[in-house]
């Protein structure tokens, strides 16, 4: 009851509306200024019952209407119902045509509601979020161009040809423009005069808005024009082009061919995202202003239910007018009663007063709709914006604004949608990696561009999540930017276990060798000591001598190299040893030899992020460099639980919840690390302790 006096009037000031826009914008979608009216009426009842916004006022809108036209032009073109004169000339049945474009916009609707109502049904709801707010405002304002072109033929009273598909709307008005010596000028007149009687009132409703209880209702200038029209006689002294007749009176239900279905899933598509993302977008502006919740999912429903059960009721597809929007919320509406009301407008004008309006002129509501595509228009101020704000908005505003033109409503969505896509997929591509340090006197990890980093520590961070298309980037930024070549490492690494593993075996060789020969001159020892062959062991040996000389003479030489041989294997053993100590020991000297990954940005993970972290780990433990990963999400740690990330070579102490955990576990682990910032000093002990 406390809301009944505003809805009342803002359904009244609302319905007012719905006349000259539901006319109107029937002509935008090539159908007769009656199914405007319908289309004003039906859908708004059912919202009613199934909406979940209070402010909004569903009904027609100049870019679905366009979208709606396009479809019915192209399946019922003129030239399909070209009939023979009485005089032998060729003229259209008129008639015909738009009892069959009829049929095609009432199917269009219908699958356009079944098509809502199955994405409502699914919970699809946040499939609109895929359309930025650059997309979607770009997009309006190049569908706001094809509905000026399109009333210009009322504007100036010519008739264009009719242009299907990309470059259509270029060549619509190249035609205009060698059509203008054709202009008639009581059109012209008309048009104009109604243009600037319509500009001025908007105008002053928008600086004295504040003052004034209600806005002018100037739409109401087509009860005057059509009075001006019809007692001075216009249609017949100029041939001024009127809207004609008006029929009295509702028609009958009536179910809609389906055999359209296939000529127009694809717009059907289009018009069911376009529609629904122009009425969640409106609904979720007032929710947030007035503190109620708007459910996506049930939008998607009664809005579906609106064109569905309307194309039963020869209406056409509707959505939100951010026009009537904001005079049914500023002149007091708080609920979907409002709409109601306006409903009812709109039932006794079609029962009663609809044959008032047929001397009403199509030049004033072609005005009508320029007027009301001022806040369309004002969206090309977005570009210096975008320009000043993000750059990559801006391209996607451009090429959607760009493609709409040139490509036509349908084509432009698809390729409008597919680029947002792909500068979505190269944003996550081309993230920042950055090292990080410390913030002196807090626990906060800044960029090393302007905070020092921890000696020994290096801390890398990538912006975006970490998945397959970034995962090869994300390890070779890494070694970029901690100036670690783990190839180069590896290799050398490879190149001196080798040579290492050489000398072994020849130091193993030379000791054998040098066994050999000490155990023969042993046995030759023996040999002489025997007193039964004592002469014949010492005339042999004589005479071996002096034959071979390689008995005694030669073999202390060979014992010598052999144990110089040892001696040299052993030294540079000895020093291998050294160096891999001293690679374990560089904690204490200025290099490297921690690195924490902040993977706190990445919300999910894949089998390729698994196993580039695991090479990760195996590559830089291989050259004796300790990693630990920081910042983990819950989501993601289970995942890498049932990835079987953890294993006896990455234990789940090298997982720390914050960047600053993981740094005071190294500086306690290395112990004879330098000593840590004075802002570290205070901090307190890590989560987890050195085992």
């Amino acid at each position: 009851i406390k809301n009944a006096l505003g809805d009342l009037i803002s359904g009244c000031s609302v319905g007012i509306m719905h006349l000259p826009q539901g006319m109107a914008y029937a002509l935008l979608a090539s159908l007769r200024p009656v199914y405007g009216l319908y289309t004003s009426l039906f859908p708004v009842l059912v919202y009613f019952i199934f909406g979940t916004s209070r402010h909004i006022s569903i009904g027609t809108f100049a870019v679905i209407s366009i979208m709606v036209g396009s479809v019915t032009e192209r399946l019922a073109p003129d030239s399909n119902f070209i009939v023979n004169g009485t005089n032998g000339t060729e003229t259209v049945d008129i008639d015909k045509r738009d009892a069959y474009r009829v049929q095609v916009a009432c199917s269009l609707t219908v699958l356009t509601g079944i098509f809502q109502i199955l994405l409502g049904v699914v919970r699809f709801g946040f499939v609109v979020t895929y359309l930025s707010e650059p997309l979607i405002r770009g997009y309006t304002t190049g569908s706001a161009c094809h509905v000026c072109v399109s009333q210009l033929k009322y504007l100036f009273g010519i008739t264009p040809s009719r242009f299907t598909g990309p470059l259509s709307l270029i060549y619509t008005v190249l035609d205009i423009c060698s059509l203008l010596p054709q202009t008639q000028v009581p059109e012209l007149v008309v048009s104009l005069v109604a243009l600037a009687v319509l500009i001025v009132v908007k105008e002053i409703n928008d600086c004295y808005r504040q003052k004034l209880p209600l806005p002018i209702p100037i739409e109401l200038v087509v009860i005057a024009a059509t009075i001006i029209t019809h007692f001075c006689e216009l249609p017949s002294k100029y041939n001024i082009d009127v809207v004609g007749e008006i029929p009295s009176g509702l028609k009958a239900p009536r179910a809609p061919d389906t055999t359209f279905f296939s000529g127009v899933i694809g717009d059907a598509f289009a018009v069911a995202i376009v529609g629904f993302a122009i009425n969640i977008s409106l609904s979720k502006t007032f929710g947030l202003k007035y503190g109620y919740k708007v459910d996506s999912n049930q939008e998607l429903v009664a809005l579906g239910l609106s064109n569905t059960i309307g194309g039963f009721f020869h209406c056409y597809s509707v959505t939100s007018s951010l026009s009537r929007s904001l005079v049914q919320e500023s002149t007091g509406g708080k609920t979907q009663v409002a709409g109601v009301i306006s409903s009812i407008i709109v039932l006794i004008t079609v029962l009663k007063i609809g044959p008032l309006f047929e001397d009403l002129p199509k030049a004033v509501l072609s005005t009508i709709v320029f007027v009301n595509l001022k806040g369309m228009f004002k969206q090309f101020m977005d570009v210096s914006l975008l320009w000043k704000t993000n750059k990559v908005d801006l391209l996607v505003w451009l090429v959607t604004f760009i493609s709409t033109i040139v490509l036509n409503l349908d084509l432009g969505l698809a390729v409008s949608v597919a680029f947002s896509m792909l500068t979505f997929i190269f944003r996550t591509q081309l993230p920042r990696y950055s090292i990080l340090g410390n913030l002196p006197g807090t626990e906060l990890y800044l960029d090393t561009d302007t905070y020092k980093e921890i000696p020994g520590i290096k801390i890398f961070r990538s912006s975006a999540t970490i998945y397959y298309t970034n995962a090869e980037m994300f390890l070779e930024v890494l070694q970029e930017k901690t100036g670690i070549e783990i190839g180069k490492l590896l290799s050398a690494k490879k190149k001196r276990d080798a040579k290492q593993k050489h000398l072994k075996l020849s130091c193993t060789f030379s000791l054998k060798e040098s066994q050999m020969n000490i155990e023969t001159v042993s046995e030759r020892t023996k040999g002489e000591r025997n007193g039964n062959s004592v002469d014949f062991s010492m005339t042999e040996t004589a005479t071996d001598g002096l034959h071979k000389g390689q008995m005694n003479l030669a073999y202390e030489p060979d014992i010598t190299m052999s144990d110089s041989d040892s001696a040299t294997g052993s030294d540079h053993i000895t020093e291998f040893s050294r160096h891999g100590d001293e690679e374990k020991k560089r904690a204490c000297k200025s290099g490297t030899h921690s690195i924490i990954l902040d993977i706190s940005t990445t919300s999910f993970v894949d089998t390729v992020t698994v196993k580039t972290l695991k090479n990760i780990f195996r590559d830089f433990g291989e050259v004796d460099l300790d990693i630990y990963l920081a910042g983990c999400q819950a989501c993601v740690v289970e995942q890498l639980e049932a990835a079987d990330f953890f294993s006896a070579s990455i234990p789940k102490s090298r997982l720390f919840i914050t960047v600053h955990d993981a740094v005071l576990y190294i500086l306690l682990l290395f112990s004879c690390a330098p000593p840590p910032p004075q802002s570290l000093n205070s901090y307190s002990t890590p989560s987890q302790s050195p085992q």
